[in-house]
């Protein structure tokens, strides 16, 4: 049995927010951290391997894993379908490594409700303005303007739900929400349940209370 039981860490955000290169940052920090791999029912891209970027599934075999109860989250996203099989996860967690966990509200959701929910840690992150979060989106020089103004009406609804996460961070500085998110991951990390080793320890304790009563 390891000494404690990982977390699944959920990192959710509106588009421009941090969270990709918080996450990033993160699993630099502790590279013993895994990344959640979805299963998907789109068909591989080149070079992409099953088991690495994604499991992929017949659509078939994916509601089949949904219908056992087997995804901790999913989502039917532009005519494929997204989930994240618990296995895997479960497998993580009770070899002592935390798995982070790049979804949305929903999929926030799904994973508080399930069976491994009570190891759930998450955290939305907030941008200081609205000018600044479109102000993000235009500097990557990745999307279209009308990418951009979609992904600017989508965030409103994103931001909406923060008050489902257990911790909210405004992302107004890159390093200090780094080292805020740091903190709060080794601080829950510490939870009581999250030491399986304890109710062993208070047991010895009890004996050796009790052989020198």
């Amino acid at each position: 049995m390891a000494d404690r039981r990982g977390l699944l860490i959920i990192l959710s955000s509106p588009s421009g927010a941090g969270k990709s290169t918080l996450a990033r940052r993160l699993m630099a920090w502790d590279t013993g951290l895994k990344f959640s791999v979805s299963a998907t029912t789109r068909q591989p891209r080149p070079g992409e391997e099953h088991g690495r970027e994604y499991f992929f599934l017949s659509e078939d075999e994916f509601k089949q894993q949904v219908a056992e109860g087997n995804m901790l989250e999913h989502a039917h996203v532009f005519g494929n379908f997204y989930g994240s099989p618990a296995g895997p996860v479960k497998d993580t967690i009770e070899s002592g490594q935390d798995v982070l966990f790049d979804v949305d509200w929903q999929g926030e959701i799904q994973i508080r409700n399930s069976d491994l929910g009570k190891h759930a840690l998450s955290i939305f992150i907030l941008p200081p303005s609205i000018t600044e979060l479109r102000r993000r989106l235009e500097t990557r020089a990745q999307d279209s303007d009308d990418v951009i103004s979609k992904r600017m009406l989508k965030s409103w609804d994103e931001i909406s739900h923060w008050g489902y996460y257990d911790y909210v961070l405004v992302n107004d500085d890159l390093d200090e929400t780094e080292e805020r998110l740091k903190t709060i991951v080794q601080a829950e990390r510490m939870r009581r349940i999250q030491q399986p080793r304890l109710q062993d320890h208070v047991r010895t304790l009890q004996t050796q209370f009790e052989e020198q009563s």
